[in-house]
């Protein structure tokens, strides 16, 4: 089953340029399967969420109730359970930040998931898959007449004008403490000085001249 799922997530995926490629569905899937196993969690399970958490992601995708119709085909056609659809669906529909507005998922594996997910978005990788995204979305590296929003709708956090820069005041400097596992948490503390660290070179950069 696993094998299958991953032939269908790799080819949704390969070509992807906003930092949400396979090599990222790669990465959660291996940091939710470590975590899983630190938390004594159900890895499998795990292993499945995390390899679907962006199949229905509404901003990699153009028609989110015909990609969440397919996926829940493509596991009917597994022979998936309808409780173990369910649960799947509303895991991955509910993993993101979405303006930190996000729902605490119930079941200890979508946490996992969401945690591991959270964590690619930290650290040096994560520095790289901000910039990517935004060049993917036509956004600038950094205008300092866009102000930084100290809060938000999901809707204007999707759509209004912002910078990569402020995305880290916006969302990733606030991800490690929205984590639910101690593993995660841990592996988290040095990502999070690290994009601190870079932020502050770049604005000393940025106003040097």
């Amino acid at each position: 089953m696993i094998d299958k799922i991953e032939s269908f997530v790799q080819a949704k995926f390969e070509h992807d340029a906003t930092g949400h490629d396979w090599h990222h569905i790669q990465r959660v899937r291996k940091l939710a399967v470590h975590i899983a196993e630190q938390e004594k969690a159900d890895r499998d399970f795990v292993e499945i969420i995390a390899l679907l958490h962006d199949v229905i992601d509404d901003k990699l995708t153009v028609n989110t109730e015909e990609a969440q119709n397919e996926l829940t085909e493509f596991l009917k056609g597994l022979a998936v359970s309808e409780e173990q659809i369910h649960e799947i669906m509303y895991i991955i529909d509910n993993i993101g930040f979405k303006g930190g507005n996000g729902i605490v998922l119930p079941s200890l594996e979508g946490r996992i998931v969401q945690d591991a997910d959270r964590l690619d978005a930290l650290g040096a990788i994560g520095i790289a898959r901000t910039f990517m995204y935004a060049g993917a979305k036509g956004s600038a590296m950094y205008d300092p007449r866009i102000e930084v929003r100290d809060s938000m709708s999901y809707e204007q956090y999707r759509t209004e004008r912002s910078s990569a820069i402020n995305h880290f005041y916006e969302k990733l400097f606030l991800l490690k403490d929205t984590l639910h596992t101690n593993t995660a948490k841990r592996i988290a503390d040095e990502r999070h000085v690290y994009m601190e660290q870079f932020v502050d070179q770049f604005l000393k950069e940025w106003n040097e001249i």
